[in-house]
């Protein structure tokens, strides 16, 4: 599935792949979005696969007028080997029926690769919240049994809360207690495939809603960079300030402006 820009693939052994879910908002792509764009991170390949309905368009993150009109497809890869930093960006949707087999490739490529660890950045409704999760922070994490080991210690450290068990179905109040991720899209499907298959990964999402979700990104990003320390705060009269570098795909995400004839 993975198709290297170069003759010969890159060695992804021991690195960790960042990914989104395609879930409510574009919380997780957004987010992707901008680390990709403030680590500068070079493509490395795409994937090859009938699972995604297909796109093309111009660099979503072009810098000059010279690399502006180079292509980017549904399904792209980015590396920072200086940081192990592998980043999987996903700009269209599933075709119906779909999601699951391209989940199963995914994590074979992820096994085959040796990558260390796994990482998704996704959301879920916010109208779904309990009264527990409105009265606290929006942001929840999820670790796979091999996960928990290496890193479940400092997720306590850092105060982290873990998403809690809901009713398997909401409308029979004595229904089991299960995971669930409404709006999650691909999410579920990934975090339960790899707690059996015993990959270690990481679920990081944020209660969103549909509209303006640029602040819900950066949000994600920033609890992602209390863990993993992607970069560092300014150092200018605000040290609470991240540099994250906005694409400049990110100009049009509205649309273009309103034409002055309207007026």
């Amino acid at each position: 599935m993975f198709v290297p820009c170069t003759d010969s693939a890159p060695d992804l052994t021991g690195c960790t792949l960042l990914m989104p879910a395609v879930s409510v908002g574009n919380v997780g792509q957004l987010a992707m979005d901008l680390i990709i764009s403030t680590l500068n991170m070079c493509k490395i390949g795409y994937f090859y696969t009938d699972c995604l309905v297909p796109m093309v368009g111009n660099n979503p993150y072009a810098t000059a007028e010279e690399n502006s009109a180079e292509l980017s497809i549904n399904t792209e890869v980015y590396s920072l080997p200086s940081r192990k930093l592998v980043a999987l960006q996903l700009r269209s949707i599933f075709i119906k029926y779909k999601s699951k087999s391209f989940c199963e490739k995914l994590l074979a490529w992820v096994k085959s690769s040796g990558f260390s660890r796994v990482i998704v950045l996704s959301s879920s409704h916010s109208y779904h919240r309990n009264d527990l999760q409105l009265r606290s922070a929006p942001f929840r994490y999820l670790l796979t049994p091999s996960m928990q080991k290496s890193v479940q210690n400092k997720m306590k450290n850092l105060n982290w809360q873990e998403m809690e068990k809901s009713p398997c179905i909401p409308e029979m109040k004595d229904s089991e207690l299960c995971i669930r991720i409404p709006g999650g899209g691909i999410t579920k499907t990934l975090y339960d495939e790899s707690c059996s298959k015993g990959i270690q990964m990481a679920v990081l999402l944020k209660f969103a809603s549909e509209g303006d979700n640029i602040p819900d990104a950066i949000g994600l990003v920033e609890y992602l960079n209390e863990w993993l320390q992607i970069t560092k705060p300014c150092s200018d009269s605000k040290p609470s300030t991240l540099p994250w570098k906005f694409p400049s795909s990110w100009r049009l995400l509205f649309g273009s402006g309103l034409p002055p004839a309207l007026f």
